[in-house]
């Protein structure tokens, strides 16, 4: 009995005997103080880092100023989307079937990803968009020429009026030389207009969906222009501009990423159309080769033979020198 109740009479003294906090020395505290100090701190070091390390914001480019910068390009991009020569025409998974896409020998990579995302480059980027447009007869008309044709009609009206467009002067419509082009000429025109007033934007960017949030059909109309890749050289964002670690308006961006960019700039990666898989395909090698260095007989040496461990580890092995 008197061995049970002596450990709780220790922990009930214990207990009891514990200081009051009322009994420590105090001191007026501002917690709202603090607060806003705090705060203003923090505002002052992150707009002043921002102003020094960041870049600039660059606005997205959009059809209205694509349409009113180069209105001679999105004409040809027009007429290049209805022959089905472009690169989204051509680019094959995930879009369509035209081509095999990246691969690694035989290893068809995107092939083997299929068609994810179906895209007729000329319903989807031309013909649907311009299907909204009610104020324009001209352009209603061309539309209605355009569908009651065959389809190699249709392929040879487009493919003749890319061609004149290129070898006019600046690309200039007004400048092509007279041929039979059917209503392609009309149809361009209409998409150009449409394109000016903002309301190509909108009909690319809906697809079905309230929101409205999906970019994908105008990023590729924007990519088979010429006038986003010139804007993206310009800002050094070229892929032989070391382009992948750049920001755009300040550069170099991402240093860290010079590895995988520095493969694009040299032969055979920086002359093959198949420069993404290539690339992907050695970085993953390297990659497996860096996991693997401490079980690579004489890889896994090197630092014996080169110490500079030793060096920057210095005071260590000052202190714990080799037996």
């Amino acid at each position: 009995m008197t061995t049970s109740t002596a450990p709780r009479r220790a922990i009930r003294a214990a207990r009891d005997g514990t200081p009051d906090s009322h009994g420590f020395a105090t001191r007026p505290y501002d917690l709202v103080k603090e607060f806003v100090v705090a705060l203003l701190v923090v505002t002052l070091l992150t707009v002043g880092l921002a102003v020094a390390f960041s870049s600039p914001d660059e606005k997205a480019v959009t059809m209205r100023d694509w349409a009113n910068a180069a209105p001679n390009d999105v004409v040809a991009t027009a007429a290049g989307e209805l022959a089905g020569t472009t690169t989204s025409a051509g680019f094959g998974p995930p879009y369509n079937t035209a081509a095999d896409g990246a691969s690694l020998g035989p290893l068809h990579l995107q092939k083997w990803a299929g068609v994810t995302i179906p895209l007729d480059s000329a319903q989807d980027l031309v013909l649907a968009p311009l299907a909204g447009v009610s104020d324009n007869s001209t352009l209603t008309d061309a539309l209605a020429a355009w569908r009651a044709a065959g389809a190699d009609q249709q392929t040879q009206w487009a493919t003749d009026y890319s061609d004149a467009l290129a070898k006019a002067p600046d690309g200039d419509p007004a400048s092509v030389a007279t041929g039979d082009y059917g209503p392609v000429p009309a149809i361009a025109a209409g998409f150009l207009s449409f394109a000016q007033t903002g309301g190509l934007e909108g009909a690319l960017t809906s697809s079905g969906n309230f929101y409205g949030g999906d970019q994908t059909k105008s990023l590729l109309l924007l990519a088979d222009g010429a006038y986003l890749e010139d804007q993206a050289r310009a800002r050094n964002l070229g892929g032989d501009q070391w382009g992948m670690m750049n920001e755009t308006g300040n550069y170099p961006g991402q240093p860290w990423m010079w590895l995988y960019t520095f493969w694009y700039q040299v032969p055979p990666f920086s002359t093959s159309d198949n420069a993404d898989a290539l690339v992907w395909g050695l970085m993953m090698l390297l990659t497996l080769g860096l996991v693997l260095v401490p079980f690579i007989p004489g890889v896994r040496s090197i630092p014996r033979w080169i110490p500079v461990h030793r060096l920057v580890w210095r005071d260590y092995y000052r202190d714990h020198p080799r037996r």
